[in-house]
């Protein structure tokens, strides 16, 4: 069966120079992103965790090419997408970009404060849409509906809205051209508690009534079982562990995984619970270790795995870990 979404040996990598007198030359890389694999199906939630800066939303930014992938193959649908925007046919793009939709984290940012929510919904619809202006207002006041806010919130600007109403206009413009994947660059980690939890809900209501797949990036493990069907794991670039989210939060297997799941907070007072401390700080990303790049920091650790890199192993019964001394 063919992934909607089928990511295989992506890679990011930056080089860094040295600057000299006339010229500056290449002195060694940042693998911001090294061999991950993933597959997601249609209606499908796959959630990328981790510390910051392990790489989750490079990840994001190369599969929609906003950063050029250094190696690897991004199918979409069955299709490589890789060739596709390095070639730079409009109209092939384009197709790819209606599919394929980003929500950003910041939703000040991500928002002209120039333009009126109407104006920033029907964007989309100018560039994918020229030829159908008529029903450009219908579709707009059809968005605001589906995010839960009025029609007249379309005469309003962005400074006009809450945190929490401004990610639901970011939700609403990445929905405005019905992609089959949203992918979700942390949508809830500048909002309140209770706020996160109305937009969670409303991720998931949107996904059961349209049937779109999500790519959640997040470091908030809590949201992250709420929303998510599958888990995978990232350190230093790479993929460690991935499977069902059922399985790896009851049963994970690498020792970061497991560190990552002790700092989840007991919402209980009182009750007893063992944190996971792990020594050291992350290493550079420009002097990663040899073999394992988790192996200074893991209380687990073999010989071998300060010589051998473990390679993320084919998921049996849909869990998959790179680790020579699993847990």
């Amino acid at each position: 069966m063919t992934a909607l979404l089928d990511v295989e040996s992506l890679s990011k990598h930056y080089p860094v120079h040295q600057r000299r007198l006339f010229r500056a030359r290449i002195r060694s890389e940042i693998r911001a992103v090294h061999n991950v694999s993933f597959r997601i199906e249609e209606g499908q939630t796959l959630s990328l965790v981790g510390e910051s800066g392990c790489g989750k939303t490079t990840t994001a930014r190369a599969i929609l090419n906003l950063v050029e992938p250094t190696d690897g193959i991004v199918r979409f649908m069955g299709e490589d997408v890789v060739p596709i925007f390095r070639e730079g046919d409009r109209a092939r793009v384009l197709g790819i970009r209606r599919s394929l939709q980003y929500v950003f984290q910041d939703p000040w940012l991500s928002l002209n404060p120039r333009w009126t929510i109407g104006e920033t919904l029907k964007e989309p619809l100018r560039v994918h849409r020229p030829d159908e202006p008529a029903r450009w207002n219908a579709r707009v006041e059809e968005l605001l509906e589906m995010v839960g806010l009025e029609p007249h919130h379309a005469w309003r600007y962005p400074h006009e809205f809450s945190g929490g109403q401004r990610q639901r206009v970011g939700i609403a413009r990445a929905l405005a051209v019905e992609p089959k994947l949203l992918i979700l660059d942390e949508p809830v980690s500048s909002l309140d508690v209770s706020v996160r939890a109305q937009i969670l809900n409303l991720l998931a209501e949107i996904q059961d009534r349209l049937g779109v797949a999500y790519l959640y990036i997040s470091h908030d493990l809590s949201s992250v079982r709420f929303i998510s069907s599958h888990v995978a794991v990232m350190y230093l670039g790479k993929l460690v562990e991935i499977g069902a989210v059922d399985e790896v939060f009851t049963n994970p297997r690498h020792h970061y995984t497991r560190a990552l799941l002790s700092a989840i907070p007991v919402p209980e007072p009182g009750a007893a619970q063992t944190r996971i401390v792990l020594q050291g700080e992350v290493p550079s990303a420009m002097r990663r270790p040899t073999g394992c790049p988790f192996h200074p920091r893991c209380a687990a650790a073999l010989p071998v795995c300060a010589e051998i890199e473990p390679m993320l192993e084919p998921p049996s019964g849909g869990h998959g870990i790179a680790c020579h001394n699993p847990a």
